[in-house]
């Protein structure tokens, strides 16, 4: 087995934006005069979409949207999550980004991003961050009919790639997912794909039990090594594939 692509989701493994992320839906929130109890945003909204999110999230206070209204508070959660973006000097994307990014196109592997968010959001932050012509095809939540932990983004990402080229004849089981979630590890897992996990947002002992490898940074990353596991060529630990 030959890996031949990597699979990132978007927030809180290309950018720290889940902090943006949960006060734009707090204010969303209060406007429908509610507030976040302890622990709903990790419960209901981290690593999936806005959609999946605010459904489950206002359904367990006992509100039942109509597609109409759940639209209205998705395109006001992502109205103010581009305020709290613009009014920023710099994107808080993780530093050491960049160097894996150049890793994984030394290595000839193709790179897509599978995420949660609305895909206008991550094609305008990617822009604005000059990464966008790095990445062969972008998944947005707004692109499958369910969100994470459905492994329907991943598979999408697949099914992409394979128009885009139709010689490279790729299979779940040739890509690689970074994933920072329990939702998002499970989505890939679910499409037959492989995970590492980055302790971005949870501590690496949890993902561990969840994900295939877990690393504490991007950084940490050894493409190498990781490809060798994919040709067979080092026997797989299952725990860690950083330094």
């Amino acid at each position: 087995m030959v890996l031949k692509a990597v699979l990132l989701d978007f927030n809180g493994v290309i950018i720290d934006d889940e902090r943006l992320h949960e006060e734009a839906i707090a204010q969303v929130l209060l406007e429908e005069n509610l507030m976040f109890q302890p622990g709903e945003f990790q419960q209901f909204c981290l690593g999936r979409g806005d959609r999946a999110g605010l459904t489950d999230l206002l359904g367990s206070r006992g509100r039942v949207l109509t597609p109409e209204s759940l639209e209205k508070l998705v395109q006001r959660k992502a109205t103010y999550y581009r305020q709290q973006l613009d009014s920023l000097d710099k994107l808080p994307i993780y530093p050491t980004l960049g160097d894996l990014i150049f890793k994984f196109r030394v290595a000839g592997l193709k790179l897509g991003v599978v995420s949660g968010a609305l895909r206008s959001e991550v094609e305008s932050i990617l822009d604005r961050a000059q990464l966008k012509q790095h990445f062969s095809t972008i998944v947005g939540g707004d692109e499958v009919k369910v969100s994470k932990p459905s492994p329907e983004g991943y598979l999408l990402a697949v099914e992409r790639l394979n128009r885009m080229e139709p010689t490279l004849g790729l299979q779940p089981s040739e890509c690689l997912a970074i994933e920072d979630s329990f939702a998002g590890i499970e989505a890939a897992k679910r499409a037959g794909i492989r995970v590492v996990g980055v302790a971005h947002t949870y501590p690496f002992h949890m993902l561990q039990r969840r994900a295939n490898w877990a690393i504490d940074d991007l950084y940490d990353l050894e493409v190498d090594r990781v490809r060798r596991l994919f040709d067979g060529c080092e026997r797989e630990p299952e725990t860690a594939i950083g330094e």
